[in-house]
């Protein structure tokens, strides 16, 4: 028996995950957390064949959260979910220990398979991020300035070119409006441009992004 923790703020999409692996005769979802804090206590106080784990989380998450979760429990298998494509963060998560990404419009139909995949000690990735993996292995890491980002600093980037404000993202990331302001700065400086609408327009000619539709609104 497959034993699941599932890790998202939003009940919600935990009572839809449990609706998923309802009929799974292989499988339980033998608890639940809302934050990276409760995501540590449950792992240390009991023993998961599987975390199912959202990218985006109040307080430590994301590369964070898979980091510590793998320095504390390195056996254990993270599925990560999240609200984006496969190709935007599925590299780094994998490289900070994760078994597999998701997104979450693929969950209803995949998320079975991933967790029996990254059970069982395999690695769940789509066909676009197994290339571009390949890709990595065969070019220098920093070919391309936004390889050059720290996860955190990638994390800012992303959310930056999306529309979102620096407090927007202070608040969303349980940080400094003067930390953001601060990774705003070194962005820009890493990828040699001066302005927000060349982190948009660099991200949507290396297709770091899918539409570009209210981002600057």
């Amino acid at each position: 028996m497959i034993r699941i923790l599932i890790a998202d703020d939003h009940t919600i999409l935990r009572d839809g995950l449990k609706q998923i692996l309802a009929d799974c005769d292989d499988m339980t979802v033998g608890g639940e957390a809302e934050n990276g804090l409760e995501v540590l206590k449950k792992i240390r106080e009991e023993e998961w064949d599987v975390l199912v784990l959202d990218m985006s989380m109040p307080g430590r998450s994301g590369i964070e959260l898979i980091k510590q979760v793998k320095e504390e429990k390195p056996k254990l298998p993270i599925l990560i979910l999240s609200m984006h494509k496969e190709d935007l963060y599925a590299i780094r998560t994998l490289k900070a220990g994760a078994s597999g990404y998701l997104s979450k419009d693929s969950a209803s139909a995949l998320l079975v398979n991933a967790i029996r995949k990254v059970a069982s000690g395999g690695i769940f990735i789509n066909a676009k991020v197994a290339e571009k993996l390949a890709l990595g292995l065969q070019q220098p890491a920093d070919s391309l300035p936004h390889t050059r980002l720290s996860d955190r600093e990638y994390q800012v980037f992303l959310l930056l070119v999306y529309g979102k404000g620096v407090t927007d993202i202070a608040n969303e990331l349980s940080l400094s409006v003067k930390t953001i302001s601060t990774h705003k700065s070194r962005i820009l400086e890493k990828m040699g441009l001066d302005s927000l609408s060349g982190l948009v327009k660099y991200a949507l000619h290396h297709r770091l992004v899918d539409d570009a539709g209210g981002m600057l609104d």
